[in-house]
This record gives C-alpha cells, structure tokens and sequence, in this order.
C-alpha cells in the first residue's frame, strides 16, 4: 500500500509556502523599479496571478500539465482536482499526498506568468495583461511542463534534464517577455528622459525574499527531506552567490560602480541559473555556473539597447538568457554521483549526449513560447488594445488603471 512520509509531506508543505511567497517577492523587485507613478500596477501584475492561476490551475491547469501519458499534453481527467486526494501518486511523488504535489506545482505555475509581466511594464492595459496571461498559463505554460515533466511528455521520454523549472518557468517566461516587448513597442520618451528605479530598497527586498523562497523551489523539486535536496539547496545558494559576486564585478569593470541594483539582478541570475542543475550538477560547478551567466546576462542587457526592444526589467536578459545557459551547464555538468536518476554530463564522462538533449529542449521551448505567445497577443489586439494610450501611459499605471496611488503623501 502507498503510504506517505510524514517528513517529506512537512518539508514540501513548507516548501510549497516559500514558493508562494516568491510572487508577492518579485512584486517587490519588480516594483522598485519602475517609476512611483506605476508601483501599484506593477505589484498587481504579479499579485493578481495568485488568484487567477490559483484558481485556473485547480479547474484545468494541473490535468492539462500532468495528466494521462501522452507526448505533448495531459488531459482533464482531474478537473477541479477530481481524485487527487491525500494518497499519492507514485508516478510523480511517491511519499506525499497527491494534492500536495498538485498544489506545489501550482506555485510554479503562478509565478510563472507574473516573471513575463516585467518585459510589459509602465504600458500594459490591465485588462489586456490579464486575457494575455489566462490565455498563455493554459495553451503555453501547460503543454511545456507536461513536455518536461508530465508522464509521456516528449521531452522527459527524451532524457532532457530540468530539476525545477529551468525551461518550464524561465525560458518559457523569458520567451513570452521577448514577444510581448517587440509587440508592445517601447515606452514614451526612453531614452530622451530618465526612466531609473524609483526604489532600489524595495527590490533589493524582493530579491532578498526571492532568495529565500528560491530554496523551496529548487530544494523543494528534491520532493522528500533527503540527501537530494541538501544537495538542490546548497547549489541554489552558492550559485546565487558566486552571480552575486560577478555581477557586481562586471558593473566595475563596465561602469566603474558596484551598485545595489546589481546585486540585487545578479543573484536572480544566478538563482535562475542553477535553477536547471540545482539537483544535478556538484557544488564546484554552481560557482561556475553562477560566475558565468551573470556576465551572459550582463552583456545581453547591453545588446537589447542595440536591438531596440524595451523590455523594460530585463526579463529576456535575466529569465531567458540565464534559463538556457543553465539548462545547457546542466548538459556539462551533470554528473550521476551527485543523482543516480540524471545523466552524466560532458565534464562526467557522458559525451555530447545530454548536451544535445538540453540543447533541444531549450530550442523547443524558446520557440514554441515566443511563437504562441505573438499570436495570442495579436489574436487579444483584435478585440481590445493592448496598449495605453498617450495620456494613460503619462499618468500613470497607478491613477489609469487602478485609480489609486502607492504614496499618498498628502496624507502623511
């Protein structure tokens, strides 16, 4: 009889808690830099998602992404989570209740959508953002993870390694953001006014929180209270750490200045890094990892200023390019000795093998994103603008959208 842990079930109800906090913590980063007049519309967009993909996910989101057994998406055999009771399912998790891996999983699903939201920033129309992010957490989001992680998904039958979310949540995301950048064109007067963070405080905050819930993230994907996830958490951490430290040090060498605001981007980038390997790679090799992607990620904030396209908190650069160096390390480094369930990478002794796979999934995933995505954002212009207009954007998210201002200072 399939019986649960009452110790693995602990550690992934507290780890399902740090992922929920991770949304009200990138509504904090997100925040602190835009301008005060777009505060509140921009902690909306993350927010807002807890209860729209809080309650999509229960009707229809977990069977689409892990029911049934086929290659390319589940079914709605647990609609409304029909049959997905404390027993588990030992497909998936074979030592907690089954709603408990339905209801962590949802978490990813949640923040998922609110990562893309940072490329669309100080210009979405509210109601737009919302048809935009229903349509893609159920035709986007869901057949991806059912590719990756889903029984008979293409990509899992394959041997594509993605230990919590690598391409799942951040190509996937950084994909749509690149798509809705270019569609939505660039704010008013970028470049001819300055458009800095209005609060660096606030987002160091939110990374500092995101940090924190990083480790039910990754640590948490271990799905039990074991060696694996010691071994996700201390990768997730050195990762971090070490991009901490190499962001700042290409800001030194570019501008002269270490700043908050890059210590704060830097740790997300290597938090989204290692993201892929956390559970596969050894701990010398999430220092790499993380050395290496805050420059990649660095370097592509500077081309999109070349490129032209406004995306306006650097999703692209942090979610997109850190997701698919990281799901690539992860064809480098993995190694069997740190998980018998992986695969060996170059650097273990595996060949090419691992690498192609990765180097697969990741083209896959980028290109059915970015693709969709377009489409459904032209498919929601036929019918509403997605964009504000002239007058809105110069008020504000805050006053045009929401009717409400972050700082009330006439009431202090």
């Amino acid at each position: 009889m399939v019986t649960t842990d009452s110790g693995d079930t602990a550690w992934m109800l507290a780890s399902t808690a740090m992922v929920m906090l991770m949304t009200p913590g990138l509504a904090l980063f997100y925040a602190g830099m835009v301008r005060a007049k777009n505060v509140l519309g921009t902690m909306m967009h993350s927010f807002v998602m807890l209860g729209m993909v809080g309650v999509t996910w229960v009707l229809w989101g977990y069977g689409l992404s892990f029911g049934g057994d086929g290659a390319l998406i589940g079914n709605l055999s647990w609609f409304g989570l029909a049959g997905v009771g404390d027993l588990p399912n030992a497909d998936y998790a074979p030592t907690i209740p089954h709603s408990l891996f339905a209801m962590y999983q949802g978490m990813f699903a949640i923040i998922t959508p609110a990562l893309i939201s940072g490329a669309l920033a100080e210009r979405m129309r509210f109601g737009a953002f919302l048809w935009f992010m229903a349509l893609w957490s159920t035709v986007v989001y869901t057949p991806i993870a059912h590719w990756v992680w889903g029984n008979g998904g293409w990509l899992r039958t394959l041997g594509a390694l993605d230990f919590a979310g690598g391409t799942v949540v951040h190509i996937s995301s950084g994909s749509a953001a690149l798509a809705g950048a270019i569609l939505l064109g660039r704010r008013l007067r970028l470049g001819h006014e300055d458009l800095a963070p209005h609060n660096v405080t606030m987002t160091v905050l939110g990374a500092a929180i995101l940090w924190f819930g990083w480790f039910g993230f990754n640590a948490g994907s271990a799905l039990a209270a074991n060696g694996l996830a010691s071994a996700a958490f201390l990768t997730t951490n050195t990762a971090a750490a070490a991009a901490t430290l190499s962001w700042l040090l290409a800001e030194r060498i570019h501008t002269g200045k270490a700043t908050a605001l890059g210590a704060a981007s830097g740790c997300v980038a290597g938090l989204v890094a290692i993201t892929p390997a956390a559970g596969f790679v050894p701990a010398w090799a999430a220092v790499i990892i993380g050395f290496v992607v805050s420059f990649l990620s660095y370097g592509a904030i500077r081309l999109k200023t070349r490129l032209r396209y406004d995306d306006a908190l650097d999703v692209v650069a942090v979610h997109l390019t850190g997701g698919a160096f990281g799901a690539l390390a992860t064809g480098l480094f993995a190694s069997r000795a740190v998980n018998q369930n992986g695969a060996d990478g170059l650097f273990a002794g595996g060949g090419f093998a691992l690498l192609g796979r990765q180097a697969l999934a990741v083209s896959a995933t980028a290109a059915f994103s970015f693709l969709v995505s377009w489409a459904i954002l032209r498919a929601i212009s036929l019918a509403v603008p997605l964009r504000l207009d002239r007058d809105d954007e110069t008020v504000g998210l805050d006053l045009s959208q929401h009717g409400e201002v972050g700082y009330n200072l006439e009431a202090v």
